[in-house]
């Protein structure tokens, strides 16, 4: 009984509803189908299904395709050391600069080789380049089909249909085939993402992607439930079509194509700031906040919604200004390099230190032949009997 008092409480027609529509009004008749709450249980199966898919997917698609481009699986060798790997697993992986100089003390090693073999030890359990790729390209395969089957879905469809002369009454609209499987396989995938956010590599912005996830997820269920499908279908195209270009951008980047990478970034960049802040709150939020006020009073289900679209468009922003970072750094340094991401900054931190010690590796060869040959760091002879000293 409790449990029905709830369920009684929770579908209050006027928590959802603008005033005089009722649930009868969107029943099913006449060979006509309305969405149904009940619809969504369908997105948990999917979910698991599209995990199945992605791992089939990653292995004989992605994986193949990386090796086209060069990538291969990365093997982290670093030099065995007990006493560090003991520190390493039962105490920090970062240790303090006092850790660093009781443990170079007890390992008879230099206090940087001790921080570069922590470093080295963190890099080999993060994940590699062809992971970073065969998540970028299913992301990609997947962004690319949805937003292709969302434009056949929607090219021919007014815009605002339930978003401006609708607030007159109520989106009294049946619910389409493409429809149904528009917004099952989005929330499905979605779901799927969820799912794998703890093995996925995870970035600075881990709690923004869980909080995108969710906030997506419970806008595409509310505007479900309510029969706002409208609003809900134009807010996933606006979003997929600027992923497409993100995500190809990254497989290019983690195959070394650069060029390729700069000008696909550069393709993401203008989409992303014209669709998620312009078309986004310009047209879309204007006409889920703005119009329906000239028609009625505002109801906790109009509430609801708008404040989840702004919850969005904060994300837009918080994204935007990590764009705008990885803009100016390709401008002023001709490469990309996610911002978002801790691991990435350690890999390349890592690359310049290899660097720095190949060239002192080389000096110190220069150094030797010099004096072998008789000839002092400067090149010059020197003199007779100062060999030695």
């Amino acid at each position: 009984r409790m449990f029905q008092t709830f369920k009684d409480w929770f579908w209050l027609e006027r928590f959802w509803l603008p005033p005089a529509i009722k649930w009868s009004d969107l029943e099913d008749h006449d060979g006509l189908v309305f969405v149904k709450p009940s619809h969504l249980y369908m997105t948990i199966p999917y979910a698991f299904g599209l995990l199945i898919i992605r791992h089939f997917f990653e292995k004989f698609i992605a994986t193949p395709l990386a090796k086209t481009f060069g990538i291969k699986e990365e093997v982290r060798k670093i030099i065995p050391n007990t006493v560090l790997e003991t520190f390493y697993k039962r105490c920090t992986s970062k240790p303090s600069e006092d850790d660093v100089y009781g443990l170079a003390k007890k390992c008879n090693l230099t206090e940087r080789q001790v921080e570069r073999w922590f470093r080295s030890r963190r890099n080999q359990d993060r994940p590699c380049r062809m992971k970073k790729f065969q998540e970028a390209c299913w992301r990609f395969a997947f962004y690319l089909v949805i937003t292709v089957a969302g434009i056949a879905f929607l090219y021919d469809k007014p815009w605002v249909y339930d978003l401006g002369e609708v607030w007159n009454g109520y989106p009294r609209q049946p619910l389409l085939p493409s429809q149904y499987w528009y917004y099952i396989l989005e929330m499905s995938f979605y779901c799927s993402l969820l799912l794998s956010l703890g093995s996925d590599v995870k970035r600075k912005d881990f709690f923004a992607h869980v909080i995108h996830h969710l906030a997506a997820l419970s806008l595409m269920s509310f505007s479900w439930c309510a029969n706002y499908i409208r609003s809900g279908t134009l807010v996933m195209i606006v979003h997929d079509v600027a992923d497409i270009w993100l995500e190809s951008a990254k497989m290019f980047s983690y195959a070394g194509w650069k060029q390729t990478c700069n000008t696909l970034f550069f393709i993401f960049s203008a989409i992303f700031f014209i669709s998620r802040l312009i078309i986004f709150p310009f047209w879309i939020l204007y006409c889920t906040l703005v119009i329906p006020m000239l028609y009625l009073e505002p109801f906790f289900s109009y509430i609801f919604l708008n404040l989840q679209l702004m919850v969005l468009q904060i994300l837009h922003l918080y994204w935007g200004y990590f764009i705008l970072k990885m803009l100016k750094r390709c401008i002023f340094t001709k490469k990309i390099q996610d911002v978002r991401s801790d691991d990435e900054e350690e890999e390349y931190e890592e690359e310049e230190e290899e660097e720095e010690e190949k060239k002192e590796e080389a000096t110190k060869d220069k150094e030797r032949d010099c004096l072998k040959n008789g000839l002092g760091p400067d090149r010059s002879l020197l003199p007779n009997g100062q060999h030695g000293r």
